[in-house]
């Protein structure tokens, strides 16, 4: 009896592990990328605003301390999304500056879509914070074809 429990329970069990694992590795990878995406992001709305991007800044916008900021920037470097100079400020790349549209284009599309729905807009900004990150391409078109048309 147990070993037909046991023989039933792995049946499929391969197909079942490989897509639990694939579906866990796309969230890793997203995790992973969400703070570079949002460093970026931040730092470009920073040189806009106020024509330059400081470790202070982003540490006060971020509600981190100096020393995380650094560490982030540090991978950043190693990442070639920024470029530092002693006593200066910070500064995109050319790879960090289409990061950073990118990350800014999925939020419009995610915040366009929740407000198309019904979510009222300072909801919609912040919750997009979040989803922009983990959605896929796919879904990104379906919202933005939703979002286009204007209704679901």
């Amino acid at each position: 009896m147990a070993s037909d429990i046991s023989s039933r329970a792995s049946e499929g069990t391969p197909a079942k592990v490989a897509d639990s694992a694939a579906k866990f590795d796309r969230i890793r990878r997203a995790h992973q990328s969400e703070v570079a995406e949002d460093y970026v992001e931040m730092i470009s709305d920073l040189i806009a605003e106020t024509g330059e991007a400081r470790t202070v800044d982003l540490a006060a916008r971020f509600g981190v301390t100096s020393p995380t900021v650094n560490a982030i920037v540090r991978r950043l470097q190693r990442e070639e999304l920024v470029e530092t100079r002693p006593y200066r400020s910070i500064f995109l790349t050319e790879a960090g500056m289409a990061l950073a549209e990118a990350s800014r284009a999925r939020h419009r599309v995610v915040r366009d879509f929740l407000v198309t729905i019904g979510v009222p807009d300072s909801i919609a900004e912040e919750d997009a914070e979040g989803v922009e990150h983990h959605v896929s391409e796919e879904t990104l078109a379906v919202f933005a074809k939703i979002t286009r048309q204007g209704r679901i």
